[in-house]
């Protein structure tokens, strides 16, 4: 269970940024980017240079529109594979079977791809994008998440499902007022349309 509770704790960080929390790993213990896949195979001099100039990107583009956007294209495609790859360490150094390995993967890449596309649906709804008092909780939530994985499992499972609970009923909100503008929208055009038959 402390292992499933791990998991959720660096997926939910994978996301909402992709580098910063692999950075937060390294900055940990070097040795813990041998457990990483794919990330086992660099020398972590390298990687500490590429994630330290990426998270360096992610904390300073983030505050403004045209850098939510851009992030946003990024994360939803990298973010299901950080969140996998995060989950896997995690498993592995908690020295699960290897089948629980690759299932806990699969979990924390979907659970990253849920959080990633609540907020995309997030910012599509904000229309001005995320204010930045949230993206600042946003790189908060994150590096004690990861803090938390290796740390207090328990409690940083317990924010991940709580994290998880508010996307979920957040998503509803957004998705009603997406029905909601489609429905003003069709009943703009059928009066439109009624308008050009009388004429």
């Amino acid at each position: 269970m402390i292992g499933i509770l791990a998991v959720l704790s660096v997926s939910a960080a994978a996301g909402m940024r992709i580098a910063l929390p692999l950075l937060v790993i390294g900055l940990l213990r070097t040795d813990l980017w041998q457990q990483v896949p794919l990330l086992d195979r660099i020398q972590p001099s390298v990687l500490i240079a590429v994630l330290t100039a990426w998270t360096f990107l992610e904390l300073v583009i983030s505050k403004q529109l045209w850098g939510q956007r851009l992030l946003q294209f990024v994360e939803l495609i990298f973010s299901p594979l950080v969140g996998a790859v995060m989950a896997m360490a995690v498993a592995r150094i908690l020295q699960q079977p290897t089948q629980a390995i690759w299932i806990l993967g699969v979990v924390g890449g979907l659970f990253a791809l849920v959080l990633q596309l609540v907020k995309v649906g997030w910012f599509y709804r904000l229309k001005g994008g995320l204010p930045t008092w949230a993206v600042l909780l946003e790189d908060v939530l994150c590096v004690l998440l990861v803090l938390f994985a290796f740390k207090a499992p328990n409690s940083g499972g317990i924010i991940a499902l709580l994290i998880l609970w508010l996307a979920i009923r957040s998503s509803q909100s957004w998705y009603q007022w997406y029905k909601e503008g489609r429905g003003a929208g069709d009943g703009e055009r059928d009066n439109l349309s009624d308008r050009k038959n009388r004429e």
